[in-house]
């Protein structure tokens, strides 16, 4: 792009757009929607609200407002769960101070739900996910698995009780997790969403010109994933996602499954942070007091060739 208010866009691989305003503000704006993947029409808005709002917070922005994007299939689906879908977005955007002030709606066999969400940071404090240093600590806000989860639910194989950890996970806000980022001057960060906890790492790496090591036994996983992998029950996106990670260096003794969770599709994943060792203890207290989904080390930063993994059973 040569328009010089562009600040990010497509071409880096980062969670959202950033346009300077002035020199104290810039516009940051994402766009997200997906089809059911619960069974509860709420939860199913409140997961897509929260996924929404992520690019903003990986991007240490403050949401302003967001717009409803819906398919729904007028004369299948009765427009009372529509609402309940919206009532339960609502519920999320409510506890980010984003409001929604409207949106669009097409007919569509398939129901589909999302949003477009605008926030503003300072052009200067834009949380991307270029910057990262050998050394660097990489930290993870929320565990692993959410696609796998959901995947067992599709298939009847497990209930919504059975999902509860995994839906806690996805409808948590990402917003404590941006504060503290913000707060201790951090400057690599993005959230981990459809291209899995490998996808989304190597986007930091390529953009870095750094490699990194992750230690499996390091890895929060949600319970029953680990288990619901080894049956089976993946989904397309994660087996792609593998697919495209045959230039990772797996540790010989990983199983297939383990292999898996690396790289599970996640809707509304947690925040990975390249963190500096001055500012790791600070950063891994105020995740606690943020109470984050999790809040540990997975790796860390290497020097070698731009967008090089390596797992190991214990680093």
């Amino acid at each position: 792009m040569a328009d010089p208010r562009v600040l990010v866009d497509a071409a880096s691989n980062d969670d959202a757009a950033v346009f300077r305003l002035s020199s104290d503000r810039a516009l940051v704006a994402s766009t997200d929607f997906f089809t059911p993947i619960v069974d509860d029409p709420a939860t199913w808005g409140a997961i897509a609200a929260a996924n929404a709002l992520s690019d903003l917070y990986a991007m240490g922005a403050t949401p302003l407002f967001a717009l409803n994007l819906v398919a729904w299939p007028r004369d299948t689906l009765p427009f009372e769960l529509l609402g309940d879908v919206i009532r339960g977005a609502a519920a999320i955007t409510t506890a980010a101070s984003c409001p929604v002030l409207g949106g669009h709606s097409i007919d569509d066999p398939e129901p589909k739900f999302g949003m477009v969400v605008l926030g503003e940071v300072h052009p200067a404090r834009v949380l991307t996910n270029a910057g990262a240093k050998p050394d660097d600590a990489l930290v993870l806000t929320k565990p692993l698995g959410t696609g796998i989860i959901t995947t067992a639910l599709k298939h009847g194989v497990i209930g919504e009780r059975e999902t509860a950890q995994a839906v806690r996970s996805m409808t948590t806000l990402n917003a404590g997790a941006a504060r503290v980022a913000v707060d201790q001057g951090l400057r690599t960060v993005t959230d981990v969403t459809g291209f899995g906890l490998i996808g989304h790492l190597r986007h930091i790496l390529m953009a870095s010109g750094v490699s990194a090591v992750l230690d499996f036994e390091a890895l929060p996983l949600l319970e029953r994933a680990l288990e619901l992998a080894g049956r089976g029950l993946v989904p397309g996106g994660t087996k792609r996602n593998l697919d495209a990670a045959r230039d990772v260096a797996w540790d010989a003794s990983l199983t297939e499954q383990e292999r898996w969770l690396c790289v599970d599709a996640q809707t509304s994943g947690g925040l990975l942070m390249a963190v500096p060792k001055p500012q790791l203890a600070a950063v891994l207290q105020g995740l606690r007091v943020e109470g984050t989904p999790c809040a540990g080390v997975i790796g860390r930063i290497t020097e070698g060739r731009p967008g090089t993994i390596t797992v190991r059973r214990g680093v």
